[in-house]
């Protein structure tokens, strides 16, 4: 039987998700709301194998092992701590990360 992990979800990027809720919504709340879910849905996932998602490609700059969940236009970055799936940030995958984007999130 596989490992199962505890999903959590920082409180930034519980408000990524609120952003893009609201950036969605302006055309069409019924397809923001739909969209959230899915993307809900995608990062509960995560309780299973989180070793299948991809190194972010700034982890070498970073100096962490980023790893993101492709949902989309979107990606959760998110990190492996014990048995613990940290999602950092969700955002748009034209968005490159930085270490001020990642800076006081949890460890």
């Amino acid at each position: 039987m596989a490992k199962k992990f505890r999903v959590e979800i920082t409180a930034t990027a519980e408000a990524d998700l609120e952003e893009i809720w609201e950036y969605i919504a302006q055309n069409n709340s019924g397809a923001a709301t739909d969209f959230i879910l899915q993307l809900e849905e995608q990062i509960d996932t995560l309780e299973r194998f989180p070793e299948r998602c991809a190194r972010v490609p700034e982890s070498r700059l970073l100096g962490e092992r980023y790893r993101h969940l492709l949902i989309g236009p979107y990606r959760a970055i998110l990190k492996i701590a014990g048995d613990r799936v940290i999602v950092m940030r969700v955002l748009h995958g034209a968005r490159l990360l930085d270490t001020k984007m990642l800076a006081g999130l949890a460890k």
